[in-house]
Formats: structure tokens, sequence, C-alpha cells
């Protein structure tokens, strides 16, 4: 009996702290090995973890123009057989949205925060996103593409962003 009331506490302060009200589980996981584009050196590896209603994505990736923003997307189809990731298709688009920022309400479930790269040409990032599943249903990220980006979004340009070409190609797989 002691050891469950501990468990209970620990739960209940990892709620408070963390500011969670639930203590499920994460669900599952897929995994991109991003490689390089004809002529470009980034590589990275990103997560998926289904986390409620939502997806948590953490991407590490090298290789990027040092201290510069790189525009960083799902894209519709998994396929980087071009060798320059046009093979991938537009931005993953279910909702039939505009190309937006990814903190706007209206946008492509696609639509990610840019990568920006440290002075080593590094990036990291780590966010919870909604309109995206890695379960099944018509927002499931699995077998869709991820592209890096060599430029900035702009979060305006219809329907891409002006992030110029794709540096760095994945397919998304269940893990």
């Amino acid at each position: 009996m002691r050891t469950a009331q501990l468990t209970s506490l620990a739960v209940l302060v990892a709620s408070t702290l963390f500011g969670c009200a639930s203590t499920s589980v994460d669900g599952p996981v897929a995994v991109a090995m991003l490689e390089a584009t004809k002529g470009n050196q980034t590589t990275g590896t990103v997560s998926f973890t289904q986390t409620g209603n939502k997806v948590r994505i953490v991407a590490d990736v090298k290789g990027l123009k040092a201290g510069a923003e790189h525009g960083f997307h799902i894209h519709e189809k998994g396929d980087c057989s071009s060798g320059d990731g046009m093979s991938t298709g537009g931005h993953f688009n279910p909702g039939g949205k505009g190309h937006a920022h990814p903190s706007a309400a209206e946008r492509h479930a696609g639509d990610l925060p840019a990568l920006a790269a440290d002075a080593s040409g590094n990036a990291k990032l780590s966010i919870t996103l909604d309109l995206l599943t890695v379960a099944g249903g018509p927002n499931s990220v699995i077998g869709r593409g991820l592209i890096v980006h060599r430029d900035p979004d702009d979060y305006k340009t219809q329907p891409t962003g002006n992030s110029g070409p794709r540096i760095a190609c994945a397919v998304i797989k269940a893990r």
C-alpha cells in the first residue's frame, strides 16, 4: 500500500510541476533519417511521438548553413528517389489550408517551425503540434516525406513559404 501511495504522490507532483493533467504514456513513434540531396551535406534524425491528440517532434540536424534559418516541412509523398527532394511533392496538407506559421490555427498540417542552425551548422528542435498523428488516419505522418530547405520560410508565400531548394530528404517510417 505504501508503494502505491508514493507512486500516486509522484504522479501528482510531476503533473503539477510540468503542468500536465494527464498521466498517459506516449503512443506510437515514427522516425525520419534525413539524407543530403545531391550536392548538399545536410543529415539528421527526426522523431515523431504521438502524445494524446498531438505529436511531439524532436529533430537533430547537421550540415546546415551556419547561423541561418532553414525551412522545414512534412511533404505529401515519402519518396526521396529524385535526388533533389522534388519527388516528395508539395507540403502535406490534408485540410486544404493555406501555408502559414505552425502557430497559426489555419495552416498546412506539414508546416513546421524553421530550423535555426548554430555557428557550427547544427540545429535542434523540440515542439509539440496538433493537426498531425503518428497513428493512422488522414493526418498521419507515416509514409510522408520530410524536407529541409536551404532558405528560411517566410510563412506567407503560397503554397511553400519561398524556402528554396530542398537540401535534405527523408521518409517518415513507423518504429
